[in-house]
Protein backbone atom coordinates (compact mmCIF):
# COMPACT_ATOMS: atom_id res chain seq x y z
CA UNK A 1 0.00 0.00 0.00
CA UNK A 2 1.41 3.36 -1.02
CA UNK A 3 0.95 6.86 0.28
CA UNK A 4 0.88 6.62 4.09
CA UNK A 5 4.51 5.94 4.93
CA UNK A 6 5.34 9.60 5.60
CA UNK A 7 2.24 10.77 7.49
CA UNK A 8 -0.46 9.64 9.91
CA UNK A 9 -3.78 8.46 8.57
CA UNK A 10 -6.88 10.58 9.16
CA UNK A 11 -7.08 12.44 12.48
CA UNK A 12 -10.73 11.54 13.19
CA UNK A 13 -12.31 9.99 16.27
CA UNK A 14 -15.99 9.56 17.12
CA UNK A 15 -17.71 9.68 20.50
CA UNK A 16 -21.44 9.21 21.00
CA UNK A 17 -23.22 11.40 23.55
CA UNK A 18 -26.68 9.87 23.81
CA UNK A 19 -28.23 10.39 20.36
CA UNK A 20 -25.54 12.90 19.33
CA UNK A 21 -22.38 11.91 17.46
CA UNK A 22 -19.35 14.08 18.24
CA UNK A 23 -16.28 13.73 16.05
CA UNK A 24 -12.88 15.11 16.96
CA UNK A 25 -11.03 16.50 13.93
CA UNK A 26 -7.33 17.25 14.20
CA UNK A 27 -5.95 20.32 12.40
CA UNK A 28 -2.31 19.73 13.33
CA UNK A 29 -0.12 21.50 15.86
CA UNK A 30 1.78 24.70 16.53
CA UNK A 31 5.13 25.07 18.27
CA UNK A 32 5.78 28.25 20.25
CA UNK A 33 8.39 29.51 22.71
CA UNK A 34 7.67 29.45 26.43
CA UNK A 35 7.75 33.24 26.35
CA UNK A 36 4.19 33.02 25.01
CA UNK A 37 3.14 31.94 28.52
CA UNK A 38 2.85 34.19 31.58
CA UNK A 39 2.34 33.70 35.29
CA UNK A 40 4.98 30.97 35.45
CA UNK A 41 8.76 31.01 35.16
CA UNK A 42 10.02 29.59 31.87
CA UNK A 43 12.31 27.19 33.75
CA UNK A 44 9.36 25.78 35.72
CA UNK A 45 7.23 25.41 32.59
CA UNK A 46 10.13 23.67 30.83
CA UNK A 47 10.56 21.30 33.77
CA UNK A 48 6.87 20.36 33.71
CA UNK A 49 7.06 19.67 29.97
CA UNK A 50 10.26 17.65 30.39
CA UNK A 51 8.68 15.60 33.19
CA UNK A 52 5.74 14.81 30.88
CA UNK A 53 8.10 13.80 28.03
CA UNK A 54 6.90 16.72 25.93
CA UNK A 55 9.02 18.94 23.67
CA UNK A 56 10.36 22.36 24.56
CA UNK A 57 9.43 24.84 23.10
CA UNK A 58 5.83 23.99 23.77
CA UNK A 59 3.81 22.03 21.23
CA UNK A 60 0.10 22.82 21.16
CA UNK A 61 -2.46 20.63 19.39
CA UNK A 62 -5.23 22.24 17.34
CA UNK A 63 -8.61 20.51 17.06
CA UNK A 64 -12.17 21.13 15.94
CA UNK A 65 -15.30 19.11 16.63
CA UNK A 66 -18.12 17.94 14.41
CA UNK A 67 -21.59 17.50 15.94
CA UNK A 68 -24.27 15.46 14.19
CA UNK A 69 -27.79 15.25 15.54
CA UNK A 70 -31.21 14.74 13.98
CA UNK A 71 -29.99 15.22 10.42
CA UNK A 72 -28.22 18.47 11.37
CA UNK A 73 -24.46 19.06 11.17
CA UNK A 74 -22.47 21.60 13.19
CA UNK A 75 -18.74 22.27 13.21
CA UNK A 76 -17.19 23.80 16.33
CA UNK A 77 -14.19 25.89 15.22
CA UNK A 78 -12.34 25.47 11.93
CA UNK A 79 -8.67 25.29 12.92
CA UNK A 80 -5.79 27.38 11.66
CA UNK A 81 -6.15 26.71 7.98
CA UNK A 82 -2.96 26.02 6.01
CA UNK A 83 -0.90 28.84 7.54
CA UNK A 84 2.11 26.61 8.20
CA UNK A 85 3.25 23.07 7.33
CA UNK A 86 2.03 21.64 10.65
CA UNK A 87 -1.58 22.89 10.40
CA UNK A 88 -4.47 22.87 7.96
CA UNK A 89 -5.46 19.20 8.33
CA UNK A 90 -9.02 19.81 9.51
CA UNK A 91 -10.57 20.16 6.05
CA UNK A 92 -9.09 16.84 4.92
CA UNK A 93 -10.14 15.13 8.13
CA UNK A 94 -13.65 16.51 7.70
CA UNK A 95 -13.73 14.80 4.30
CA UNK A 96 -12.42 11.60 5.88
CA UNK A 97 -15.35 11.77 8.30
CA UNK A 98 -17.67 11.77 5.27
CA UNK A 99 -18.80 15.38 5.50
CA UNK A 100 -18.60 17.89 2.64
CA UNK A 101 -18.38 21.61 3.53
CA UNK A 102 -21.81 22.17 2.02
CA UNK A 103 -23.33 19.68 4.47
CA UNK A 104 -22.33 21.79 7.49
CA UNK A 105 -25.37 23.91 8.40
CA UNK A 106 -23.97 25.57 11.56
CA UNK A 107 -20.54 26.90 12.52
CA UNK A 108 -20.14 27.40 16.27
CA UNK A 109 -17.14 29.49 17.29
CA UNK A 110 -15.59 29.21 20.73
CA UNK A 111 -13.82 32.53 20.02
CA UNK A 112 -12.05 34.44 17.28
CA UNK A 113 -8.35 33.69 17.39
CA UNK A 114 -6.51 32.73 14.17
CA UNK A 115 -6.12 29.06 15.15
CA UNK A 116 -9.91 28.82 15.39
CA UNK A 117 -11.15 31.04 12.55
CA UNK A 118 -8.39 30.37 9.99
CA UNK A 119 -10.31 27.59 8.28
CA UNK A 120 -13.45 29.67 7.74
CA UNK A 121 -12.22 31.00 4.39
CA UNK A 122 -9.93 30.01 1.55
CA UNK A 123 -6.89 31.88 0.19
CA UNK A 124 -9.23 34.06 -1.88
CA UNK A 125 -11.16 35.16 1.22
CA UNK A 126 -14.32 33.30 0.18
CA UNK A 127 -16.34 31.33 2.75
CA UNK A 128 -15.42 27.63 2.72
CA UNK A 129 -18.79 26.61 4.19
CA UNK A 130 -21.22 27.92 1.56
CA UNK A 131 -24.53 27.51 3.41
CA UNK A 132 -23.58 27.39 7.10
CA UNK A 133 -24.91 29.83 9.69
CA UNK A 134 -22.06 31.29 11.74
CA UNK A 135 -22.88 31.56 15.45
CA UNK A 136 -20.75 33.25 18.13
CA UNK A 137 -21.06 35.18 21.38
CA UNK A 138 -22.17 38.79 21.01
CA UNK A 139 -19.27 40.01 23.18
CA UNK A 140 -16.80 38.26 20.89
CA UNK A 141 -18.22 39.91 17.80
CA UNK A 142 -18.19 43.31 19.51
CA UNK A 143 -14.61 43.03 20.77
CA UNK A 144 -13.00 42.26 17.42
CA UNK A 145 -14.88 45.16 15.83
CA UNK A 146 -13.83 47.59 18.58
CA UNK A 147 -11.45 50.11 17.00
CA UNK A 148 -10.25 51.29 20.42
CA UNK A 149 -9.29 47.74 21.44
CA UNK A 150 -7.58 47.26 18.09
CA UNK A 151 -5.62 50.48 18.61
CA UNK A 152 -4.23 49.17 21.91
CA UNK A 153 -2.83 46.04 20.24
CA UNK A 154 0.61 45.81 18.66
CA UNK A 155 0.75 46.01 14.84
CA UNK A 156 1.19 42.26 14.35
CA UNK A 157 -1.87 41.48 16.45
CA UNK A 158 -3.85 44.23 14.78
CA UNK A 159 -3.28 42.52 11.43
CA UNK A 160 -3.48 38.83 12.32
CA UNK A 161 -6.08 38.93 15.11
CA UNK A 162 -8.31 41.96 14.55
CA UNK A 163 -7.87 42.17 10.79
CA UNK A 164 -8.12 38.41 10.39
CA UNK A 165 -11.28 38.16 12.49
CA UNK A 166 -12.96 41.02 10.65
CA UNK A 167 -12.15 39.54 7.25
CA UNK A 168 -13.52 36.11 8.20
CA UNK A 169 -16.67 37.59 9.70
CA UNK A 170 -17.21 39.68 6.58
CA UNK A 171 -17.32 36.51 4.50
CA UNK A 172 -20.29 35.33 6.60
CA UNK A 173 -21.88 38.73 7.25
CA UNK A 174 -25.24 37.82 5.75
CA UNK A 175 -25.54 34.64 7.83
CA UNK A 176 -24.11 35.47 11.23
CA UNK A 177 -26.13 35.00 14.41
CA UNK A 178 -25.05 36.26 17.83
CA UNK A 179 -25.89 34.69 21.18
CA UNK A 180 -25.17 35.28 24.86
CA UNK A 181 -25.99 31.75 26.04
CA UNK A 182 -28.70 29.11 25.80
CA UNK A 183 -29.22 26.38 23.22
CA UNK A 184 -27.37 27.20 19.99
CA UNK A 185 -27.84 23.88 18.18
CA UNK A 186 -30.09 20.92 19.03
CA UNK A 187 -28.64 19.40 22.20
CA UNK A 188 -25.84 22.00 22.43
CA UNK A 189 -25.85 24.80 25.03
CA UNK A 190 -23.43 27.74 24.97
CA UNK A 191 -21.59 28.42 28.24
CA UNK A 192 -19.78 31.77 28.45
CA UNK A 193 -16.19 31.24 29.68
CA UNK A 194 -14.68 34.74 29.46
CA UNK A 195 -11.11 35.82 30.03
CA UNK A 196 -9.14 34.28 27.21
CA UNK A 197 -11.31 36.57 25.08
CA UNK A 198 -14.42 38.53 26.13
CA UNK A 199 -16.80 36.13 24.40
CA UNK A 200 -14.85 32.89 24.81
CA UNK A 201 -17.48 30.13 24.92
CA UNK A 202 -17.71 26.46 25.82
CA UNK A 203 -20.37 24.16 24.43
CA UNK A 204 -22.17 21.58 26.58
CA UNK A 205 -23.47 18.68 24.51
CA UNK A 206 -26.15 16.64 26.27
CA UNK A 207 -28.45 13.80 25.25
CA UNK A 208 -29.85 10.66 26.83
CA UNK A 209 -28.40 11.34 30.25
CA UNK A 210 -24.87 11.77 28.85
CA UNK A 211 -22.92 15.00 28.41
CA UNK A 212 -19.65 16.36 27.07
CA UNK A 213 -18.24 19.84 27.69
CA UNK A 214 -16.15 21.18 24.82
CA UNK A 215 -14.30 23.80 26.82
CA UNK A 216 -12.49 25.64 24.04
CA UNK A 217 -9.21 27.18 25.19
CA UNK A 218 -9.47 26.64 28.94
CA UNK A 219 -5.95 25.22 28.56
CA UNK A 220 -3.37 25.59 25.78
CA UNK A 221 -0.53 23.61 27.35
CA UNK A 222 -2.11 20.81 29.40
CA UNK A 223 1.11 19.65 31.06
CA UNK A 224 1.65 23.12 32.47
CA UNK A 225 -1.78 24.67 33.03
CA UNK A 226 -3.46 21.66 34.62
CA UNK A 227 -0.69 21.53 37.20
CA UNK A 228 -0.44 25.33 37.45
CA UNK A 229 -3.89 26.82 36.69
CA UNK A 230 -2.58 30.35 37.32
CA UNK A 231 -0.31 30.09 34.28
CA UNK A 232 -1.78 32.22 31.50
CA UNK A 233 -1.13 32.91 27.84
CA UNK A 234 0.25 36.06 26.24
CA UNK A 235 -2.82 36.13 23.99
CA UNK A 236 -5.29 36.17 26.91
CA UNK A 237 -7.27 39.40 26.67
CA UNK A 238 -7.88 39.37 30.44
CA UNK A 239 -5.31 37.02 32.04
CA UNK A 240 -6.68 37.32 35.58
CA UNK A 241 -10.19 36.48 34.43
CA UNK A 242 -8.88 33.64 32.25
CA UNK A 243 -7.12 32.08 35.27
CA UNK A 244 -10.22 32.49 37.44
CA UNK A 245 -12.45 30.93 34.77
CA UNK A 246 -10.01 28.03 34.42
CA UNK A 247 -9.99 27.36 38.16
CA UNK A 248 -13.79 27.53 38.32
CA UNK A 249 -14.22 25.12 35.43
CA UNK A 250 -11.57 22.77 36.84
CA UNK A 251 -13.50 22.63 40.12
CA UNK A 252 -16.78 22.06 38.30
CA UNK A 253 -15.73 19.29 35.93
CA UNK A 254 -13.71 17.46 38.60
CA UNK A 255 -16.60 17.57 41.08
CA UNK A 256 -19.17 16.50 38.49
CA UNK A 257 -16.90 13.94 36.80
CA UNK A 258 -17.84 15.78 33.63
CA UNK A 259 -16.42 14.47 30.37
CA UNK A 260 -14.47 17.19 28.56
CA UNK A 261 -12.86 17.91 25.21
CA UNK A 262 -10.68 20.81 24.17
CA UNK A 263 -9.23 22.50 21.14
CA UNK A 264 -5.72 22.21 22.61
CA UNK A 265 -5.87 18.87 24.40
CA UNK A 266 -3.75 16.30 22.64
CA UNK A 267 -5.72 14.52 19.92
CA UNK A 268 -8.19 12.88 20.12
CA UNK A 269 -8.83 15.42 22.89
CA UNK A 270 -11.46 13.60 24.98
CA UNK A 271 -10.63 13.44 28.68
CA UNK A 272 -11.65 13.85 32.31
CA UNK A 273 -10.13 15.97 35.06
CA UNK A 274 -9.47 14.41 38.46
CA UNK A 275 -8.49 16.00 41.75
CA UNK A 276 -4.91 15.27 42.76
CA UNK A 277 -4.16 16.51 46.27
CA UNK A 278 -4.77 20.25 46.18
CA UNK A 279 -4.47 20.30 42.39
CA UNK A 280 -5.76 18.43 39.36
CA UNK A 281 -4.72 15.69 36.97
CA UNK A 282 -5.81 15.29 33.36
CA UNK A 283 -6.94 11.76 32.47
CA UNK A 284 -7.13 11.28 28.68
CA UNK A 285 -9.77 8.82 27.52
CA UNK A 286 -8.48 5.47 26.31
CA UNK A 287 -8.96 4.79 22.60
CA UNK A 288 -11.85 2.42 22.07
CA UNK A 289 -13.77 0.77 19.26
CA UNK A 290 -16.86 1.57 21.31
CA UNK A 291 -18.26 4.90 20.13
CA UNK A 292 -19.72 5.49 23.58
CA UNK A 293 -16.17 5.56 24.97
CA UNK A 294 -15.86 7.03 28.46
CA UNK A 295 -18.46 9.80 28.08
Amino acid sequence: MQGYEDRQVAGVLHRRVGDILVTALNDGHQDAPLSTMAGIAEAEAAALLHAAFRPVPRRTAVNGFLVRHGGRVALIDTGCGPIKPTTGRLAGNLASAGIAPGAVDTLLMTHLHPDHFGGLTGPDGAALYPTAQLRLHAAEHAYWHDDAAMGRADPARQAAFFGGARARLAAYADRTDLFTGGEVFPGVTALPLPGHTPGHTGFLIASGGKSLLIWGDIVHVPEVQVARPKATMAVDVDPAQAAETRRRIFDQVATDRQAIAGMHLHFPAFAHLARDGEGFRLVPDAWSLDLDGDI
